[in-house]
């Protein structure tokens, strides 16, 4: 019997609100692209980091277009970059009523994906 793999649904830990549509992991033939301007996960699909200085080791990342009702921060200060956002300033991303979601990484010089935080991510059958 084989064992279905798990997909993720990420929803804010204070308010319930879906962040992301549901995504399936990487399969044992995909890796994540750590390119500099390209797209480090693909659509549908979430990986989980190793660890560098681009994200910590266990991160969840996903494709930015995958993420749903999620907005900019409202502190400019998080929202620094010079073609894209380099989410060096702290979480950068907030769901529908404002809470803090996770990282959006899309400047030219790394590889672009949404970091979220730990306390977001749901593992559902």
């Amino acid at each position: 019997m084989r064992r279905r793999k798990a997909n993720i649904e990420a929803s804010c830990p204070l308010c319930r609100a879906v962040i992301t549509r549901p995504l399936s992991p990487l399969g044992p033939d995909q890796r994540l692209c750590l390119e500099d301007g390209k797209t480090a996960v693909p659509e549908g699909f979430f990986g989980v980091k190793t660890g560098d200085q681009w994200s910590a080791e266990g991160s969840i990342l996903v494709n930015l277009s995958d993420l749903v009702e999620t907005h900019h921060h409202s502190d400019l200060h998080r929202l620094a970059g010079c073609c894209g956002l380099d989410g060096m300033d702290g979480p950068n991303l907030v769901c529908v009523n404002g809470h803090e979601i996770g990282t959006e990484k899309s400047d030219g010089w790394m590889p672009h994906a949404a970091v979220l935080l730990d306390s977001i991510v749901q593992v559902s059958e």
